[in-house]
């Protein structure tokens, strides 16, 4: 039964620390960014795009398809940035904890 009261208050520990952590996630904020940082892009720890920056050489209207790629390209470097800061702070969140490789949380 004490071994039982421990292993709650600890899951009530990590919940509170899981909490914590998607607080902080959502504040974060990280840039992608591609064609030699020719546009960049925001991204929130929610992934919310928050700015969208385009050198002004690229607005030429025969390079609209150039500017989309580019465009998608600094998103999902932006997107990888966050989803990377939020695996390691998951992993500092389950140090030690017997969680299967590959799981994600929240469950």
């Amino acid at each position: 039964m004490k071994d039982l009261l421990g292993l709650m208050g600890k899951a009530k520990e990590m919940q509170a620390r899981f909490q914590s952590m998607q607080e902080e996630i959502a504040q974060l904020e990280a840039s992608g960014q591609a064609g030699g940082g020719m546009v960049a892009v925001t991204l929130s720890g929610k992934f919310e795009m928050k700015a969208l920056r385009i050198d002004p050489s690229l607005l030429k209207e025969d390079e609209a398809e150039i500017l989309e790629d580019l465009i998608l390209a600094a998103h999902n470097d932006a997107k990888a940035k966050v989803e990377q800061v939020m695996q390691e702070k998951t992993k500092e969140l389950t140090a030690g904890l017997p969680i299967p490789p590959g799981m994600k949380l929240p469950f």
